[in-house]
């Protein structure tokens, strides 16, 4: 089994909110996601008890009035994150960090560099950033080195060795990574520590839980083989801008990202090369967060067929208020698999023409060539019924 060093940051998207606005630091808030028109809570403050993650607003402010209430900015706390998990992979390049706080460390093969546990847990300890309470704790699988962490106090780390259903024998089984279903039927079962649910046979727990009591058993037994997924090392590329007001026209939005796509072919455009996901983002003047994740088929080659796409997922997923400020992050890129030139002399002179902008622009550092576009005709303000924007390419 793989030894696993689990870094676990308490009440990330909250430690980034005070990261931004210090004067939060002691005053009980929490941050919330919108699902629909329903709100939820994302993070809240240690002291404030009796919250759960995903709990509904309503229902925790019932129990905590007072609290400040954060609109979640989930492309800012990614975007810290990713700088944490590129400075752990300074230490060890098998660093898995795919829920915001909870991060995995491969450990095997490192022992030429850190002889031994404490010099790992410095050198981790060395890259972390400054605001952030750490717990790291080592252990063979993901869930005994989680639950070690866990455990661990915020200046040192907890290492589990030999019978870890031994150490975590009295712990409650609502720590298992499985659906709150199964949780609650564990605990109508009378089943209320991972030590009683280990003490059962695996055919039992599957008689009753199916394929996932086989699970519920491993890990309650201290038995977890699950795979370590390390991150790609991928190029991002991100641009936004803001808006001259708020709107909510879709047409406006879109004229926006096309500017913002404009830039980003002019960055990578010129090696043959297209869009296969990107993550777009917006901020709304009620200070609420959108994004969503935007996935190609086969590359986006060009603006207007990215385009294309963006349109259609913008007009079925809305923006929740007014939008201020608009942004995107390219987060995969390539080529595609084969393209066969037209066979009429005027489509290709067209081809060839817009490849000679596309140069043209590329040499020059901005776009050179615009076409008129129609925006609020309805406007009093002359300036405000066109715009320019770049041509198509």
């Amino acid at each position: 089994m793989m030894k696993l060093l689990c870094v676990l940051l308490p009440h990330f998207p909250l430690k980034c909110e005070i990261i931004k606005k210090p004067e939060l630091a002691g005053r009980p808030a929490a941050v919330t996601y919108s699902v629909g028109s329903q709100k939820l809570l994302l993070d809240f403050s240690s002291d404030l008890n009796g919250l759960e993650r995903d709990m509904p607003l309503q229902q925790a402010l019932s129990r905590h009035g007072e609290m400040e209430l954060l609109h979640a900015d989930m492309a800012h706390y990614w975007s810290v994150f990713n700088g944490v998990l590129d400075a752990l992979e300074k230490v060890s390049p098998l660093v898995e960090g795919s829920t915001l706080g909870d991060i995995y460390i491969g450990c095997d093969g490192l022992e030429m560099l850190y002889p031994t546990d404490n010099d790992l847990v410095a050198a981790v300890r060395k890259v972390l950033p400054d605001g952030f309470e750490a717990r790291l704790g080592i252990a063979g699988g993901k869930f005994p080195s989680y639950l070690a962490a866990l455990d661990s106090k915020s200046d040192g780390y907890k290492t589990i060795q030999g019978d870890a259903a031994a150490y975590f024998k009295d712990l409650s089984c609502d720590l298992l990574p499985v659906s709150l279903k199964s949780k609650m039927r564990l605990h109508d079962f009378g089943l209320h520590t991972l030590g009683k649910v280990a003490e059962l046979p695996i055919h039992k727990l599957e008689a009753q839980f199916g394929p996932e009591g086989r699970r519920i058993g491993e890990l309650a037994a201290g038995s977890d083989d699950t795979l370590l997924y390390p991150r790609l090392s991928e190029e991002l590329i991100e641009e936004s801008t803001s808006l001259p007001s708020a709107t909510e026209s879709l047409d406006i939005m879109l004229m926006a990202i096309e500017s913002l796509l404009s830039r980003a072919f002019a960055r990578f455009g010129h090696r043959g090369a297209g869009i296969r996901c990107v993550e777009l983002w917006s901020h709304t003047s009620l200070s609420e967060h959108w994004q969503k994740a935007v996935h190609f088929k086969e590359p986006a080659m060009n603006i207007k067929t990215a385009l294309t796409r963006i349109r259609q997922v913008m007009e079925y997923c809305p923006q929740p208020g007014p939008v201020e400020e608009l942004g995107m992050k390219i987060t995969r890129i390539g080529r595609p698999d084969g393209r066969q030139s037209s066979i009429f002399t005027e489509v290709r002179s067209g081809e060839k023409l817009a490849g000679d902008i596309k140069q043209l622009e590329l040499k020059l550092g901005a776009p050179q060539l615009f076409k008129i576009k129609e925006v609020e005709p309805w406007s009093r303000i002359p300036e405000r019924r066109f715009t320019l924007i770049p041509l198509n390419r």
